[in-house]
């Protein structure tokens, strides 16, 4: 397995993979510009030359020391390897300028596998884990949608 930047042409396998899980639905444009337009705040994971996983994120526009985790994603037929955990902590070896102290993300309730990666990062770091109600369900249209807690994990050392 090698992990890399995602380029554009990565965008479609990054979408199939949201299809085959429990990931909210974006248009495959969404990974597409991910792809290109914020490569170097992503990561795919590829085994065999095959898009196994991938990390989407950007920096905080108002907080340039914040890297804010959209969304992890690995195949179902690749699921429980701790690859979530590996795009994490590859992505969190690349060389940002300015230098990433903080990392956030939003995640349900429900999604206990989600909070559980995420409150390792921080016992792995030597930080805390801020966890804080962020988005409310009333903020979601249509179906319903739970509240989404912000994790805030930091400050972080290389």
């Amino acid at each position: 397995m090698h992990f890399s930047h995602p380029n554009k042409e990565d965008g479609a396998a990054m979408w199939q993979i949201v299809n085959e899980t429990s990931l909210d639905q974006n248009s495959a444009y969404k990974y597409i510009m991910m792809a290109d337009f914020f490569a170097d705040t992503c990561l795919v994971a590829k085994q065999n030359d095959e898009l196994i996983g991938f990390v989407t994120a950007f920096r905080q526009p108002n907080q340039e020391n914040t890297l804010f985790i959209w969304q992890i994603g690995v195949k179902p037929s690749a699921q429980g390897q701790g690859i979530a955990s590996k795009l994490l902590k590859n992505l969190l070896k690349t060389e940002f300028s300015p230098e990433i102290r903080f990392i956030e993300a939003t995640i349900t309730p429900s999604n206990q596998a989600s909070q559980a990666l995420f409150k390792s990062l921080a016992r792995d770091k030597k930080t805390e884990c801020k966890i804080e109600p962020y988005f409310n369900e009333g903020l979601f249209p249509g179906d319903h949608h739970e509240e989404e807690l912000m994790f805030r994990i930091g400050p972080v050392a290389r």
